[in-house]
C-alpha cells in the first residue's frame, strides 16, 4: 500500500497499482464495445470511487451560494487551484457579495487580484456583478444562455457555475475533463474536438446530482495529470502558452502595478517608470484604455474608478 497525500485532504491510503490495473481493464472495455449502460455504470463507478478516497477539499466546493461559485468559476479558468487556494479567500473577504464587488474601486480589486494574471478577468468579474446588481436584482440568472450575456462568461463556464451552484444537470468541457474523456474513450486519437467529446459527458452525466459527478471528473482528470498521462494534449484546443517574459501580458501587468501603487502617473513618464520601449507602452496604454482599465486625463493617466454603467 502507498500513501499519497494531497495538501487539502490529508493523507489517504490506498493501493495505487491496483486502481490503475482497475482503470486499464475499463478502457480496454471502452475500446472493444459500444457504449451501453453497463459500461457507462462501470465509468461512473471508477471514476466516483478515486473521488470518495481522494477528492479534494476545496472551499469552493463547501457552498452552493452562487456569487462565490461565480467567482471561484472565474478565477479558476486560466490560474492554477493552488494560488487560486490562496486568493480566493482573501478576495471574498474583501468583496463577500455582489453589491461589494459592483460598488468597489477597480484600484482595490486589482491590488487583491494581484498576481493571478489576466486581469481582464477581474474587470470583467466586477462588470459581471454591476449587470447583475442593476438587471437582475443582486440575482444569478438560472439558464445558461442569460449568463452568457455577462462579460467573460462562456457557455462552459455559464453551465459549470449552474452545475456547482444548483445541482443542474448540464453538459460542459474543462480541461480536466477534457483529459478524462479523451484518455477513455478515444485512445489513440489526436486533435480532438469537443464537438466529439460532448456526446460522452451528455450519456454519462449523473442527473442525479451533477455537481458531485463534476467534481469527481475534475479530480480524475488531475489524477491523470500527476501520472503524467498526455491524453489532454490529443485535444484539437491544446495549445502551449508563449513565455511570459517580455511579453505583453507581462508589460500590461507592469503598467497596472505601477498605477494599483500610484493611481495617477504622467503619461510621458510611463516608459520610464517601466523601464520599457515607449511605442510598446503607450500601445499597452491605449489597449488598457479601451478595456476600460485605465482613463486618460490631460497629460496624466489614472485607473478607472469603476465599470460604466
Amino acid at each position: 500500500m502507498v500513501s499519497w497525500e494531497y495538501p487539502s485532504n490529508g493523507p489517504v491510503v490506498m493501493d495505487p497499482d491496483a486502481f490503475i490495473a482497475r482503470e486499464e481493464a475499463l478502457c480496454i472495455s471502452l475500446r472493444s464495445t459500444t457504449l451501453n449502460d453497463d459500461r457507462i455504470d462501470a465509468f461512473r463507478s471508477l471514476i466516483l470511487d478515486y473521488y470518495a478516497a481522494c477528492g479534494r477539499h476545496l472551499p469552493w466546493r463547501e457552498t452552493t451560494d452562487p456569487y462565490r461559485i461565480l467567482v471561484s468559476e472565474v478565477m479558476l479558468q486560466q490560474t492554477q487551484v493552488e494560488r487560486v487556494l490562496v486568493k480566493y479567500p482573501a478576495f471574498l473577504e474583501q468583496f463577500p457579495h455582489f453589491q461589494a464587488l459592483a460598488e468597489a474601486p477597480l484600484g482595490d480589486i486589482l491590488r487583491v487580484w494581484a498576481g493571478m494574471g489576466y486581469n481582464r478577468r477581474a474587470i470583467a468579474l466586477q462588470k459581471s456583478a454591476v449587470q447583475i446588481m442593476l438587471v437582475y436584482g443582486g440575482a444569478l440568472p438560472g439558464d445558461p444562455d442569460t449568463l452568457c450575456t455577462l462579460p467573460g462568461i462562456g457557455r462552459a463556464t455559464a453551465c459549470a457555475i449552474l452545475v456547482y451552484s444548483f445541482n443542474l444537470p448540464l453538459a460542459f468541457i474543462e480541461v480536466n475533463i477534457r483529459r478524462v474523456f479523451i484518455h477513455f474513450f478515444f485512445p489513440g486519437h489526436d486533435k480532438v474536438p469537443d464537438a466529439d467529446l460532448l456526446p460522452f459527458v451528455q450519456k454519462t452525466l449523473l442527473n442525479e446530482d451533477p455537481r458531485t459527478w463534476f467534481n469527481a471528473l475534475m479530480d480524475y482528470g488531475s489524477f491523470l495529470k500527476k501520472r503524467s498521462v498526455s491524453s489532454a494534449r490529443r485535444s484539437s484546443h491544446y495549445h502551449t502558452q508563449a513565455p511570459f517574459t517580455g511579453s505583453r501580458r507581462q508589460l500590461r501587468g507592469r503598467v497596472l502595478a505601477c498605477l494599483v501603487t500610484r493611481n495617477i502617473i504622467p503619461y510621458a513618464d510611463l516608459p520610464s517608470i517601466v523601464s520599457e520601449e515607449p511605442d510598446r507602452v503607450y500601445g499597452v496604454v491605449e489597449e488598457l484604455g479601451r478595456e476600460g482599465f485605465i482613463t486618460r486625463e490631460g497629460h496624466d493617466v489614472r485607473l478607472t474608478e469603476r465599470p460604466e454603467k
